[in-house]
């Protein structure tokens, strides 16, 4: 008798035989034994998890002799089943007979009685492949078969099949076989045939197979053969060209370490051994899949099929790089597979692929740059101004309300101080920081800076906080909010506070012009009401004519500022880079 392949050779003939699917074969077996089977069931899964092995054994179950038992494995019936020539068992290939001729004919046979047993069988393997022609001649036979006749469908594409065969089915959709259930039942297949096989090995093949018992049982036939009574790690290196996932652990952790020569090393080493480059390119994500999920997930092993010490080194390993680090040498990983798989050198393409994934610390992500710049932005804003930008506002005293704040700017010009004094120039630094001045300062005029009035005695707006002692705390608070409004709160001129309305000026309306916006008025008049404790209504004016108060300009102090701030004053004083020395207004400037 030719040789037969372990495939066939160990195909569960008994529903103890049958490895997983444990939930699936306790609804079989006590549908079973209540009497409670359906004439036509569904089996759907990924190839060599045991939809056929079920379809058969449920067969055997329904004509064995011994229904206590059943089935059986030694009645007649059982034997014919086992043997593949009993009378009353049909099965079919669907990829083959799928047409709808040949669903005519088994109709016809379905008219007669079985000819042996009590129950008449029909498996179509691959149903999925049937015509549509032919899933609609078997609607009528399918949905009220005789009495005697069961119907057993198995299919790796279950969407393929039309919905109006499957609502006429009892489904049963067969899982994965977990990787220990895999090892188990290999060690035992081994131990079976006499050949002793290194546990690592086993491991080794239990994941290649993937879930499928088919697929692993293909591979220890061909290792097997191969290394005789004695099965190691370097013949399945050798003859599959398979890898220990060790290798893998070494390989991520040299990349993460930047350790190129190491991991070009042990590609190289792989290489040599006849692996496949692809293939183990694919292990090599995979793993980094692994080792993501070790990060981010607290029970990974509900998600991993991997054995226990493999979980201990991608713990390990894991534990030592951040999410960001592992996410962006997988994203190289990845990418990098993708344009490999076109590649006419599969080994030179994932050698680049190893350059950039080994150089991924010294590349800094945009969240790192982008907070870099707002911290600088923020360190600018408050320790060192631009030109032409307001530092930090400071308490000022006002000659009309208690509750005035007058902002002073770096730009605002000297006016010229009471006549009667010694006059002196005093060189400014520009811009570049070369030291220049444009005129005398005569100290009899009056200088336009106002000393800041001591904060004892302030007298307060509320009993929460007050506008001139707490205006900095304010726009330190709606910077914590939105920057933006906190940058452009101080270039205002004067904040002021009357019967119930929070002022604040400005001399510019492009320096106003967001702040002036419903929306952002209404979220201001929020982070004023918050703060001061207390209810205010903000209002935004400007001084040039767009948005401006009714009353103009206040003070001659803040006309001479006015006339300091004007566009070709400004454009005067950088060409020549100097500064303004006075300003004069009035019959005695003409």
């Amino acid at each position: 008798m030719s040789y037969l392949v372990l495939a066939r050779k160990c195909r569960p003939q008994k529903f103890e035989d049958v490895v997983g699917q444990k939930p699936i074969i306790r609804i079989l077996q006590n549908a079973l034994q209540r009497k409670r089977v359906a004439h036509a069931m569904i089996f759907s899964g990924v190839r060599g998890v045991g939809k056929t092995t079920l379809a058969r054994i449920m067969a055997k179950a329904l004509n064995c002799h011994n229904p206590a038992e059943a089935p059986c494995d030694h009645c007649p019936s059982c034997a014919e089943i086992k043997a593949g020539n009993s009378i009353d068992l049909h099965e079919i290939d669907g990829a083959s007979n799928r047409g709808i001729q040949e669903i005519r004919e088994l109709k016809e046979n379905l008219r007669f009685l079985p000819a042996r047993e009590r129950y008449k069988i029909i498996i179509i393997d691959e149903v999925h492949m049937l015509t549509t022609e032919a899933f609609n001649a078997l609607l009528k036979t399918l949905e009220e078969p005789p009495e005697y006749i069961f119907f057993m469908f198995a299919t790796t594409e279950l969407h393929k099949v039309p919905l109006t065969i499957l609502s006429r089915c009892q489904r049963y959709e067969l899982k994965r076989i977990s990787f220990a259930e895999l090892v188990s039942h290999f060690e035992k297949i081994a131990a079976q045939e006499g050949v002793k096989i290194a546990p690592a090995a086993l491991e080794i093949i239990a994941r290649e197979a993937d879930g499928s018992v088919r697929d692993g049982l293909s591979l220890l036939d061909q290792i097997f053969s191969f290394g005789g009574e004695n099965v190691t790690e370097e013949d399945l290196s050798q003859v599959l060209g398979l890898v220990d996932n060790r290798i893998f652990a070494k390989l991520s952790a040299a990349l993460l370490a930047a350790d190129l020569a190491e991991a070009l090393k042990l590609l190289n080493d792989g290489y040599e051994q006849g692996m496949n480059i692809k293939r183990f390119a694919q292990g090599l994500l995979q793993y980094f899949r692994s080792l993501l999920i070790c990060k981010t997930c607290q029970k990974p092993g509900a998600i991993l099929d991997v054995s226990d010490r493999e979980m201990s080194d991608l713990r390990e390993l894991s534990a030592k790089y951040s999410m960001a680090t592992l996410s962006r040498v997988f994203d190289i990983l990845f990418k990098g597979l993708e344009d490999m798989r076109h590649s006419s050198y599969p080994r030179t393409s994932l050698e680049m692929i190893f350059i950039k994934a080994a150089h991924v610390g010294e590349i800094a992500p945009v969240s790192d740059l982008l907070g870099r710049l707002d911290a600088l932005l923020t360190t600018e804003s408050t320790q060192l101004p631009l030109p032409h930008r307001p530092a930090s506002p400071s308490p000022q005293t006002s000659a009309n309300y208690h509750d005035d704040v007058s902002l002073d700017k770096s730009r605002a010009p000297k006016i010229p101080k009471p006549e009667g004094h010694e006059t002196e120039s005093e060189p400014v630094p520009d811009v570049d920081g070369v030291s220049s001045k444009l005129g005398q300062t005569d100290k009899s005029e009056i200088d336009a800076e106002v000393s800041p009035q001591p904060e004892e005695n302030l007298v307060p707006l509320s009993e929460a906080k007050a506008l001139q002692r707490d205006w900095n705390g304010f726009i330190a608070h709606v910077r914590e909010r939105k920057k933006w409004m906190s940058s452009a709160l101080e270039l205002s001129d004067k904040a002021s506070e009357s019967n119930g309305e929070l002022v604040i000026k400005f001399d510019d309306s492009s320096e106003c012009l967001y702040l002036q916006e419903s929306e952002n008025i209404k979220l201001l008049t929020e982070f004023a009401q918050d703060f001061f404790q207390k209810e205010l209504v903000v209002k935004i004016v400007a001084r040039d004519g767009k948005g401006a108060d009714e009353q103009g300009l206040d003070t001659p102090q803040e006309e001479r500022r006015t006339l300091a701030r004007d566009p070709r004053v400004e454009m005067t004083v950088e060409v020549l880079g100097g500064q303004v020395a006075g300003i004069r207004t009035g019959p005695r400037s003409r």
